[in-house]
């Protein structure tokens, strides 16, 4: 047991509404996470896979959004790492272990939260400005995409780099009970910033849309623009519902005194809530575009399909041989039919 994170959790009365199981088992809570977690995983490689094999999605949006699939499948890795590494585990961890299993749930926060603004600028610029980009200069996205995850990153490892309430104990958070409240409030006021500018980026595009109706119907792909559009800002819309609720709770944390508020006991709640956000998501991208759906059938049918057809050709092989050895002793008894 490390007697730091010890002295934390309990400072923060973590420990007091710990549940001890005498037979061992993992509680059913956890398991049902975990499937949540394998489920997220699954659905964004098949997103990362369509967008990978369907050259009609190897332009500007579909990287951001492929971007955004990376960071719900990482944010199922994560969780699932952060829930066997919880519970008596925790105490057995070190503090540098302890800020890299929070850290990167914070990392993957910062990265999806700044690929949804660099699609709310890039869908501003396309459906305002109504001009295509030059593919050949696709390495700016990249190079954006690349500045996301850095700065996702830096915000990420603050805590582990210093920024932390460790000596001082007052300054701890009751849910991260190692995190300062200072940085919290920080993080969490920059994330609404973005949110809030996100929120505005959608509004005017919307606005401008409706009042310039007739330069949208003259673009050659202004529908299926549009249908892009509706997609992304149903994305942002369950994003900002699904992560709303744990943001508040957050500032609740920081604006409460320790043991003075029960409702932080329930965090897990709240984050799970916020993960399921990441399962949401290709189901959102195969209800709303044609192209992503069939991009998914496609796949899906295709790995069933083979099966399918080894199954079949199994079948068939397994028939011939019945049939052939079935044969054999007609041959035999009436040779005459071969002459």
């Amino acid at each position: 047991m490390n007697p730091l994170i010890y002295l934390h959790y309990n400072f923060t009365g973590k420990l007091d509404n710990r549940k001890e199981r005498d037979d061992g088992q993992t509680d059913p809570k956890t398991i049902a996470f975990l499937f949540i977690c394998s489920v997220i995983v699954l659905e964004n490689v098949v997103v990362l896979v369509a967008i990978w094999k369907n050259h009609k999605f190897h332009n500007r949006m579909y990287f951001f959004i492929g971007n955004l699939a990376l960071c719900d499948l990482l944010a199922g890795v994560t969780y699932i790492v952060n829930l066997t590494l919880s519970g008596e585990a925790t105490l057995q961890l070190s503090p540098a272990m302890w800020f890299l299993r929070e850290g990167s749930m914070f990392v993957v926060l910062g990265a999806s939260v700044f690929s949804l603004l660099a699609i709310a600028i890039e869908r501003h610029l396309t459906m305002i400005k109504m001009r295509h980009y030059d593919t050949k200069k696709n390495y700016r996205v990249f190079i954006l995409i690349g500045t996301c995850w850095l700065i996702a990153i830096l915000l990420g490892t603050l805590p582990g780099l210093g920024w932390n309430c460790l000596g001082d104990l007052p300054d701890c958070s009751t849910i991260l009970p190692l995190f300062s409240k200072t940085y919290l409030a920080f993080y969490i006021t920059i994330f609404m910033a973005l949110l809030l500018a996100i929120s505005v980026l959608y509004t005017r595009i919307y606005i401008l849309v409706k009042s310039s109706s007739r330069k949208v119907t003259k673009h050659s792909n202004s529908e299926r623009s549009m249908a892009l559009l509706r997609t992304v800002v149903i994305v942002v819309g369950v994003f900002i519902a699904c992560w709303t609720p744990i943001f508040v709770l957050l500032l609740v944390d920081v604006a409460c005194d320790h043991r003075q508020c029960p409702v932080l006991m329930k965090a897990d709640w709240f984050v799970a809530l916020a993960v399921i956000n990441s399962a949401m998501n290709p189901v959102i991208y195969t209800l709303a575009s044609r192209e992503m759906r069939r991009a998914f059938f496609s796949i899906v049918c295709g790995c069933v399909s083979k099966e399918s057809n080894s199954a079949n050709a199994a079948l068939e092989h397994s028939r011939s041989k019945s049939s052939s050895t079935h044969n054999k002793p007609n041959d035999l008894e009436n040779p005459q039919v071969n002459a």
